[in-house]
């Protein structure tokens, strides 16, 4: 039926437009970019994360409502304290250039990047949608810790006095910059997409859940 079919692609287009931007982060010229520039590096793993699995996330989300509202509030918790390990190992020295170098490393940081960041938010979509307090308390919980260290780590990376990581000698950095600007611009990047996009995704839904009078009945008793 034409009315269902509309429905349907209504539904979908958040996972078709996550997917798309995945393909364009991945395939375009960013990989390239990226084995010599810490800030080309930097727009694939905001990209990945904080654009393309809210995305795909809220895509889920549409298609699947009932699965990810039954996420208990411990899928949040564990999947903030993982995108924590998996950023901050990832931006570890020996990790990091690793990952610029070797295409098999890359491809796994990647990956996990992606898995946490999908957990992270679809927990979190999946608590906005659910009448548990608990659930819902966990997923503005996960979206803030994480707003709150990946802006501890953009300001390390933006404040550094010096380069952090060895591949800002060993590959060329974009022409303009200098290895530490290169790096510099890499933790504004961070701190101006990853910290806002996850403070706003908190944000949101701590508002859902003030505008929702059954949770403020609930929190009232």
């Amino acid at each position: 039926m034409p009315g269902s079919s509309g429905h349907s692609v209504a539904k979908a287009w958040p996972l078709a437009a996550g997917a798309l931007l995945l393909a364009l982060l991945w395939l375009g010229p960013l990989p390239i970019r990226a084995e010599g520039s810490f800030a080309a590096h930097m727009v694939m793993h905001m990209g990945v994360v904080a654009l393309a699995a809210p995305l795909l996330a809220v895509g889920l989300a549409r298609l699947l409502p009932a699965s990810v509202a039954r996420l208990t509030p411990s899928v949040a918790i564990v999947a903030s304290f993982a995108e924590f390990a998996a950023v901050w190992a990832w931006h570890a020295p020996a990790l990091h250039d690793a990952a610029r170098v070797e295409p098999a490393i890359f491809v796994l940081e990647q990956a996990s990047f992606l898995t946490v960041g999908l957990l992270v938010w679809t927990s979190a979509i999946g608590a906005a949608d659910s009448r548990r307090p608990a659930a819902r308390a966990a997923g503005i919980g996960a979206l803030l810790v994480t707003s709150m260290h990946m802006t501890l780590l953009g300001g390390l990376l933006l404040f550094a006095p010096r380069p952090l990581y060895a591949c800002a000698a060993l590959c060329s950095p974009a022409a303009t910059l200098t290895p530490l600007g290169d790096q510099q611009l890499g933790g504004a990047i961070m701190l101006a997409v990853g910290g806002s996009a996850y403070l706003a995704g908190g944000l949101v839904l701590l508002a859902s859940i003030l505008r929702d009078p059954a949770s403020a009945a609930g929190g009232s008793e």
